[in-house]
């Protein structure tokens, strides 16, 4: 019988990877809230359901931040030299990733 791994973007596909998403979009999720919960009142002109788009595009930005930032860990690991250096790098990224999500989220309401 084969032996087969599951690759995603040529990662294998563990449950360490799943669990960093999720603590990814957690982040996001958690983030998103507090910002809408703490902003300005709603234009009505944006409809009932304007805040759904954030609460869905924030947390999986937040998600695909973790993919990256879990990539990087492979050249974390493999020489001592770099290794604050990638995780700081990967950090940030996953901060940049998370803003473009929060843009995308929000355009047409708090982002016009």
């Amino acid at each position: 019988m084969k032996n087969s791994t599951h690759q995603m973007a040529g990662l294998p596909v563990t449950p360490l990877l799943f669990k960093r998403m999720a603590i990814g979009a957690a982040v996001g999720l958690f983030l998103i809230a507090l910002f809408l919960l703490n902003g300005a009142p709603a234009n009505p002109a944006w409809g009932k359901a304007w805040f759904v788009r954030p609460l869905v595009v924030v947390p999986i930005a937040g998600a695909a931040g973790a993919f990256l930032l879990h990539g990087l860990d492979r050249i974390r690991q493999q020489q001592q030299w770099n290794k604050w250096l990638v995780g700081a790098v990967g950090v940030l990224l996953y901060f940049i990733v998370l803003w473009m999500g929060t843009i995308l989220g929000l355009a047409g309401t708090f982002w016009d």
